[in-house]
């Protein structure tokens, strides 16, 4: 009897330590899987790094989300100002015969800021997502109410051309972390195709311009044309924010002193339009 005593104790001893094992198991299973879901949650969160090759072509760092090349910045200005004052009344080629015939271009109805409606060049309506959200739709509105609609006429004598020549874009100067101010020389031609009388504007504009973060859609093969050029436009992972009037200073000599001291003024002042 008290062997079967004996024996009955020991297995039940046996149980209790499989049992307790199976439950230490498990419990460091739960441990393991909420510590891989935070680190996935984590690497999910991490912004995208930007990445460098070195003038050797061997070596690639990863540097901050806000560094950008000077290169770069003045590359995004150029490309982003020549597209908004491209206003040839003609649609941006999507395809390889629109190179050789091209569509015509309809424009986009814009509400400006006096409440009329006007229409802006498709090639302008694309490039103003090169700029921050606040800043774009009064941008536009401007663009509208400086867009002549004899740029969307289908008479030949009466129709307008215009577009943007850029003499100069200067190095971008850092004014904090991941923003830039860039100054711009150009200047804006508007061409009569009848009989080509050109009317010259000078250009010169301040631009602030700041880093951002994008991200590619993530249904290429269902995205429309549209939606592809629109995160083209993104892609430089850079956008204007503001902008204001350049005086140039080296072009005021000579003038009374009254007016070069408002020059300067207008230089130095700190105020951009939004």
């Amino acid at each position: 009897m008290t062997r079967l005593l004996e024996k009955k104790k020991r297995k039940v001893n046996t149980l209790t330590t499989l049992a307790i094992a199976t439950f230490g198991l498990h419990l460091l299973t739960l441990i393991l899987l909420v510590f891989q879901g935070l680190t996935i949650r984590q690497l999910n969160a991490r912004k995208p790094p930007t990445f460098v090759q070195l003038v050797d072509g061997q070596l690639v760092k990863e540097l901050d989300n806000l560094t950008r090349e000077p290169e770069k910045i003045r590359q995004f200005v150029s490309k982003t100002m020549m597209s908004m004052f491209d206003w040839s009344g003609k649609l941006p080629p999507q395809t390889i015969e629109q190179v050789s015939q091209p569509q015509a271009d309809g424009g986009i109805i814009i509400r400006t800021t006096n409440g009329s409606s006007k229409r802006v060049a498709t090639s302008s309506w694309l490039a103003s997502f090169a700029l921050s959200e606040d800043f774009r739709q009064g941008f536009l509105s401007t663009i509208a109410e400086m867009t002549p609609s004899e740029v969307f006429s289908s008479n030949v004598k009466q129709a307008i051309s215009a577009k943007l020549v850029i003499k100069r874009v200067d190095i971008p100067q850092q004014t904090a972390p991941g923003e830039w101010r860039v100054s711009m020389v150009a200047d804006l031609i508007q061409k009569k195709r009848g009989d080509d009388r050109k009317v010259i504007v000078p250009f010169n504009k301040d631009l602030l311009v700041r880093a951002i973060d994008t991200f590619d859609y993530p249904l290429p093969q269902r995205a429309t044309n549209l939606q592809k050029a629109i995160y083209s436009v993104r892609t430089d992972k850079l956008e204007i924010y503001e902008m204001r009037d350049l005086c140039l200073v080296d072009k005021y000599e000579g003038l009374p002193t009254n007016q070069l001291s408002s020059c300067n003024n207008r230089r130095t002042s700190g105020s951009f339009t939004r």
